[in-house]
């Protein structure tokens, strides 16, 4: 039989002392060990079993882990486990956080209304949440700057947190969503929460809410619970510095019961989240400026008439002082790069400046500032965080070479033929600036096929200015560029497809390909970074996927067009190698040939095509454009660390 530290080790009971272990038996049903063991502020001491075959009870009242026992039982016959039966795979400690956080879940996909969760609002809820965990005084306590805005607000607070740290402040960010690791979300002085610090808060803050949720207060859906830990964190912690992102919107926005922040700021806005905040500029820039506190001052970007408007009339109504800053004059730079790339960055670059000079002067820290003329340059620790700051899934490349695959996780150290250029854009505007940042960093566009460019013939052919990466020399390799495209279907690929094709093609790019691809992430499930991802993950239900790839396909070859409708049928795993390959004046829609497009199944099977085919062809270079959705760049992260 197996030892019970053996056990202990591989069920990563946190928490546990050596004492506690050698009061239980070495040999024993597995229930009987598990009531052995003490109730755990982590959650992994069951304090309730009440039979062998029971739930097994997760720290105190309220989560049970239904997988945990079922699965040691079924693989182990109800005994305990045996050095040669116990090879399975049970829930880490924070694997069991994650199927907690998935139990918070309300939405299955973006769109869908959350059911109604008992009798307060949104904010007055989050109120008696941050009552429950005594963080009142706490979180009012806290230095805050917070950051709505449609696109580039992510961008924007990742610079405002570089440069606060950089300037010698203990720095606590706030970002979502999310791309690979629920911890992103939560930095400390740069870096994401570890997971012995986020097991620690997260399981205090469970047991706190559970303990004291009833009827009319529910337990708080996934994304008010990961505020709160934010609160939670930052306030124990003892940040100097907050930085808060606004998930949605604003006004109603969870991050809004932060009731006296040192400055806001208000990042580009456009037109996303139309069902939730409006479908014109004026309802989604009300939203956007509901962050806004009487006498508190706030800084925005450019914005369209409309959208100015409404936030200059409701500055005036709290008596806010605002303040449009224009983006970053790269002069201001002395030659340092920005961390971040893309053009637009420069203007959350400039925005996140105004805001971090703005907290040092409210906050009585002057002397950070003393000794720059911002009129001219700034100060070496303004230079040094914005040359450093980082933010994944934005305008972010990574080289892919077959010779390096690893199947290790961690960061990416890899150059080869397969490049893959990822940016989450999602909306019109940012779909325009992502589109901006591709052409600028694959550099030259003279590989595209030139039957493409024909077809694009109402395209301007302009080149744009300032690429704001160093371009990689020449070489003799031939490149192909390849969109890998999924969005959700709120979105409206009518309007992102053209911007991002039209947009290409006046800078010279052309793409050879794309391949329209279901997510693996969903809105049902919160898993970790090492989550285990099966290579022959396909979906049946494709039909999304089919009508993405017939607007591509009228871009490409006319509005007339019309494509064989292939929905009920499941494409082959992966296009055969000739895809590629195959010139343009092959593809036939109306017949069912497409050469310019594919559907295919399965994300994972995708990037082991492309890397299997880069193997075979060296003397291809292909620059996959991943774009559409956050959450597919996430996925696409995860299996280039596989």
């Amino acid at each position: 039989m197996l030892r019970f530290n053996q056990f202990y080790q591989r069920t990563n009971f946190v928490g546990i002392s050596d004492s506690s272990l050698k009061k239980c038996p070495f040999t024993y049903n597995l229930t009987r060990i598990l009531s052995c063991l003490p109730a755990s502020r982590n959650g992994f001491g069951p304090s309730e079993i009440k039979k062998p075959q029971s739930q097994v009870q997760i720290g105190h009242k309220g989560f049970r882990d239904h997988n945990f026992l079922s699965h040691v039982m079924e693989t182990t016959g109800g005994n305990l486990p045996t050095e040669e039966n116990l090879n399975l795979h049970l829930p880490s400690a924070y694997d069991t956080a994650m199927e907690a956080l998935s139990s918070l879940i309300t939405q299955k996909k973006r769109g869908d209304v959350s059911p109604s969760r008992g009798k307060y609002n949104k904010l007055d809820r989050m109120l008696k949440y941050i009552k429950i965990l005594d963080l009142e005084e706490l979180v009012a306590n806290l230095k805050i700057i917070h950051v709505s805005g449609t696109k580039g607000k992510g961008s924007t607070c990742a610079f405002c947190e570089a440069i606060l740290r950089e300037c010698g402040f203990r720095t606590g960010l706030f970002t979502s969503p999310h791309l690979i690791d629920v911890r992103e979300r939560f930095r400390l002085d740069g870096l994401d929460i570890s997971e012995e610090k986020f097991l620690h808060y997260f399981w205090e803050s469970w047991h706190q809410l559970q303990e004291n949720v009833n009827d009319g207060l529910p337990m708080p859906p996934l994304f008010q619970f990961l505020t709160l830990l934010a609160f939670k964190i930052f306030t124990c912690e003892k940040v100097d510095v907050t930085i808060i992102e606004v998930g949605l919107g604003g006004t109603n926005d969870s991050t809004n019961v932060i009731k006296a922040p040192v400055v806001c700021g208000v990042s580009p806005l456009g037109m996303d989240h139309l069902e939730t905040l409006g479908d014109t500029l004026g309802k989604i820039a009300s939203h956007k400026a509901g962050i806004f506190k009487p006498q508190v001052p706030a800084f925005t970007v450019p914005q369209l008439s409309e959208a100015m408007d409404v936030l200059q009339k409701m500055a005036s109504e709290l008596k806010v002082p605002l303040e449009v800053v224009g983006p970053l004059d790269h002069k201001k730079l002395n030659g340092v790069q920005l961390s971040l790339s893309g053009d637009h960055q420069f203007t959350n670059a400039g925005l996140a400046v105004a805001l971090s000079k703005s907290w040092l002067q409210r906050t009585g820290h002057r002397e950070k500032l003393s000794h720059a003329d911002f009129e001219e340059s700034l100060p070496e620790a303004f230079l040094r965080g914005l040359s450093t700051a980082r933010l994944s899934g934005r305008a972010q490349i990574v080289h892919d070479s077959p010779s390096t695959y690893s199947e290790k996780p961690g960061p990416i150290k890899s150059s080869g033929d397969l490049i893959f250029y990822l940016d989450g854009a999602h909306s019109p505007e940012s779909m325009e600036a992502c589109a901006k940042w591709y052409s600028c960093a694959v550099k030259d566009g003279k590989h595209g096929s030139s039957i493409f460019r024909a077809k694009l013939h109402n395209v301007k052919e302009t080149l744009i200015n300032g690429c704001t990466k160093q371009l990689r020399p020449e070489s003799d390799k031939i490149s192909k560029k390849i969109l890998l495209f999924n969005c959700m279907d709120v979105r409206d690929p009518q309007i992102l497809l053209p911007t991002l094709v039209d947009t290409c093609a006046s800078s010279g790019t052309y793409f050879s390909k794309a391949i329209f691809v279901p997510g693996i992430s969903t809105y049902s499930k919160v898993t970790s970074g090492s989550s285990v991802i099966p290579l022959d993950i396909s979906s049946k239900d494709l039909a999304w996927q089919f009508s993405l790839q017939s607007v591509w396909e009228k871009i490409i070859h006319g509005k007339d067009i019309q494509c064989k409708d292939f929905q009920m049928e499941i494409p082959e795993s992966k296009p055969p190698w000739r895809f590629i390959n195959d010139d343009i004046s092959n593809c036939s829609p109306a017949n069912g040939r497409f050469t310019c497009s594919a559907v295919v199944s399965s994300l994972p099977l995708t990037i082991n095509w492309l890397r299997d085919y880069v193997k075979e062809n060296p003397s291809l270079r292909i620059q996959v454009l991943v774009t559409g959705s956050l959450h597919l760049v996430g996925d696409v992260l995860k299996l280039l660390r596989r």
